[in-house]
Parts: C-alpha cells; structure tokens; sequence
C-alpha cells in the first residue's frame, strides 16, 4: 500500500480552518486572549493531519506565545513548529491533540463533536 503524504489541506476543509484563523484574529485583536487561543486550538485539531495547515497554526502558536510573553508557550511551540508538520507529512499524529505547550505533544485528545461533524461533512476520515 503506498504511503500518502499530507501537504495541504482538503478544500472543503479550508473555509472551516480560515473562520477559525479569522475568529482568532478577531479575539487577538480585541485583547480576548483566552477565545483567540481557543480559536488557535481548534484550527490545530482541524488541520493537524496535513502538514502546512499543522504548521502554519504552530506558527501561529509561536507568535501568540510571543504576543502574550508567555515564555513556556514560545519554548513549547519551538520543536512543535518544527516537527509538527513532518508528522502530518507521514501521518503519524495524535489525534485530538490542541497543539499547545500545556498538552504533551504526543497525547491523543477526544475530539469536539462540532469538529467531528465537519470531519464528516469534509469526509476526512481519522
């Protein structure tokens, strides 16, 4: 069976993960740091499986860890930007997981029926 890479996102997934990215801009700009993060977590467990997507919000993470100056996310969010997207790119991920510094990296996390409902509705199968 052949391996199947990861790289961007399915299309019908992408409006779901650009609302989540918008509303967490929305929430960062308007000082509602604990909504943007929660924005920030769930376009993680979005776009998790697929490695720009995967990386682009660890990018995000690092950049909210700064904006925030909260020093364990920024040094948290290094190796995941890092290594996160590559293993999207391979399919090994732990599903469920929100991407931040207070989740153990590999620690698979039960899923948002909200988030499963657009999974099926993408037909993304996990």
């Amino acid at each position: 069976m052949p391996v199947r890479f990861k790289i961007q996102s399915p299309k019908a997934l992408k409006p779901y993960l650009q609302k989540e990215l918008l509303e967490y801009r929305q929430h960062l700009d308007n000082a509602n740091y604990t909504a943007a993060w929660q924005h920030l977590e769930r376009a993680h467990v979005l776009g998790q499986a697929f490695a720009w997507p995967h990386t682009y919000v660890h990018f995000k993470m690092l950049q909210f860890g700064i904006h925030i100056k909260n020093t364990k996310e920024v040094i948290g969010q290094i190796p995941r930007l890092l290594v996160g997207g590559v293993k999207s790119f391979v399919g090994e991920i732990p599903l469920g997981n929100t991407g931040g510094a207070n989740v153990p990296p590999l620690k698979p996390l039960p899923i948002e029926p909200e988030i499963e409902a657009i999974f099926k509705k993408c037909n993304i199968q996990h």
